[in-house]
């Protein structure tokens, strides 16, 4: 329902009052006029009576003079002068209606005069339809008589009616400059109250710094004074909020743990960007949605409800299925409003798959280590104690023990040699101190080839290299040559006889790419995802017997990381396999002399 506006409100109120007051006024002013006009009646009927009361001699009846004069003026003027005896008879009359006089002896005025009283009383006449003024006056030396005097008055009910008209025409004219007058009064209050009005709306559609000007009615001034001091405290206060507020999102967003607040009722209150991320939510669709609604893994839903129904802090693992199983340690705490009651509970996410995985890793690695170590170990501790129970003696036996134990010996200080490269390579791509330089790569790959000549000729394998003079790269010589002579050395290693290897290279529109490539067993689908992990192999039993330590593959991959490449293999049992670098396009610039 539409609300009035204040001029409609102020000029009904000023116009009822003018009328209210204008007609008390006209009331009060027809009073003042009718008492004035009977005072002027009673005054006049006083003279009139004192005239007769001087021509009443001791005897009124008697006098003939006094009835002349009495029923002349009864005539002229239409007043009635009655003498009243002391025993309470009519003496005289002027209407000679005697009788009607004396039925009326109880009344006031002429019992007040046999007391020695003058009273008068107005009262209408039907019979005259007009305001007849009654008076009674006491007769001097006569107690107990009295003269009656009734006399109509029609100049009061003339003049009353005239003033009331002249009352009537004033106050319409009055209540007519009253409505302008009111309006003008109206609207300027209204227009006084605009600014305040006008820089509240500003302030609550986000204009803070909006003030109102001051008015010049104290009231109103006072009014956007305290508007001006609760907008500045206000404002103060907002903008203390609102940064605290954007700190807060600051912080939520910069951490890398995601943060997930839900009310006891399991609604999404809020969630920052990390927790987005890790669960797949739109934060703005999440808000305020049940918890069940936008969380799918029923594992994370019942650690939520675990952390809203306790009051210690919780914390477990959860795993999430998807494109890629991650884990991710979740812990949950009660969250409190401003007076210490619970509201609901905050779950911090953090991602731990890459930290599992690398504990994972771990494990592995010292159980691998353990047993690649163990196994030369325990081979030339036992060879060692035959020699000890007497084998020495026999010149022939212990010659291939000997054998046996410089062959164990090297294969445990390649494994120690490998596990020292990889570990040093490791550091230097952690602290970037591998230095990378525009190089051709022609001659490190010829290098490589040439390192790996000896061991092929043993099989009776070429090395085929395609590469152009021109071709480079950012590298670092020696590390890639150790590269590929690695992959080489495995290509050797794992052909048949009479088997060639080629080494080739391309030029991609965003990366140099270096294959090698050979046309040996091959190697199962099952196992190319994890050829790159330290002693990892794909048959133990021949890498052994062919000397491999299960981490060449692994030196491979990290110096490629370390050129910020990649490496990926492509095999097909029976058929053989191709392993890929792919090293970052460097800039075109000129090969240095």
């Amino acid at each position: 329902m539409p609300k009035r506006r204040l001029v409609w409100t102020l000029v009904p109120t000023y116009w009822a009052v003018a009328a209210v007051t204008a007609l008390a006024a006209a009331w009060a002013g027809l009073r003042v006029y009718e008492r004035s006009l009977l005072e002027a009646a009673r005054a006049d009927l006083r003279a009139r009576g004192a005239f007769f009361l001087t021509q009443l001699n001791a005897n009124p009846a008697a006098s003939q003079e006094f009835a002349a004069l009495a029923r002349d003026y009864q005539k002229a003027t239409g007043l009635r002068v009655a003498s009243v005896g002391a025993d309470r008879k009519v003496a005289f009359d002027s209407q000679d209606r005697p009788q009607e006089l004396e039925d009326i002896l109880g009344r006031g005025e002429l019992a007040a005069a046999a007391r020695g009283v003058e009273h008068d009383v107005l009262r209408w006449h039907a019979a005259l339809d007009q305001q007849v003024l009654h008076m009674a006056l006491p007769i001097p030396d006569e107690p107990g008589a009295a003269l009656y005097l009734a006399q109509p008055v029609p100049a009061l009910e003339q003049g009353t009616s005239a003033m009331r008209k002249w009352f009537l025409v004033v106050g319409g004219v009055m209540l007519l400059l009253c409505v302008p007058w009111a309006a003008r009064v109206a609207l300027g209050l209204a227009g006084a109250l605009a600014p305040v009005r006008q820089a509240i709306d500003r302030f609550a559609a986000g204009q803070f710094a909006s003030r109102s000007s001051v008015p010049e009615p104290r009231e109103l001034s006072e009014l956007a004074e305290s508007y001006n001091r609760m907008a500045s405290l206000l404002q103060n206060r907002l903008s203390q909020l609102l940064q605290s507020n954007n700190e807060q999102r600051a912080v939520l967003a910069s951490m890398a743990e995601g943060v997930l607040a839900v009310d006891s009722q399991e609604r999404v209150i809020s969630v920052n960007p990390a927790s987005s991320r890790l669960l797949g939510l739109d934060p703005a669709q999440a808000q305020g949605r049940p918890l069940r609604e936008v969380i799918r893994n029923a594992d994370l839903v019942r650690f939520i409800s675990r952390a809203l129904a306790g009051q210690e802090p919780l914390e477990a693992d959860v795993a999430l299925h998807g494109d890629r199983e991650r884990v991710l340690q979740a812990r949950g705490s009660t969250l409190h409003d401003a007076t210490g009651r619970p509201m609901g509970a905050v779950i911090v996410l953090n991602d731990v798959t890459d930290f599992r995985r690398l504990e994972d890793i771990r494990r592995d690695f010292v159980a691998n280590v353990s047993h690649e170590l163990k196994t030369p170990v325990t081979s030339i501790k036992g060879f060692v104690e035959t020699l000890l129970d007497g084998a020495a003696k026999d010149a022939e036996d212990s010659e291939r023990f000997l054998r046996i134990i410089a062959k164990q010996s090297d294969r445990l200080h390649a494994i120690i040699e490998d596990l020292l490269s990889l570990s040093k390579i490791e550091q230097s791509e952690d602290d970037e101190d591998i230095v990378l330089e525009p190089a051709a790569l022609r001659g490190v790959l010829e290098s490589a080839v040439h390192n790996c000549e000896s061991a092929a000729a043993d099989k009776r394998i070429q090395i085929e290299l395609d590469c152009p003079a021109d071709l480079t790269a950012n590298i670092n010589p020696l590390l890639l040559e150790q590269a590929v002579v690695n992959l080489i050395d495995n290509a050797i290693k794992y052909s048949e006889p009479e088997r060639d290897v080629q080494v080739s290279t391309a030029a991609e529109s965003d990366a140099i790419v270096i294959h090698v490539a050979d046309h040996g067993s091959g190697i199962s689908s099952e196992h190319l995802p994890r050829v790159f992990e330290r002693f990892y192999r794909v048959d133990r039993a021949r890498s052994r017997k062919l000397g491999g330590t299960g981490l060449g593959l692994a030196i491979v991959k990290h110096i490629v990381q370390a050129h910020r490449g990649r490496v990926t293999a492509d095999s097909t049992l029976g058929v053989g396999s191709t392993f890929t670098i792919r090293l970052p396009k460097p800039p075109a610039t000129a090969l240095p002399a």
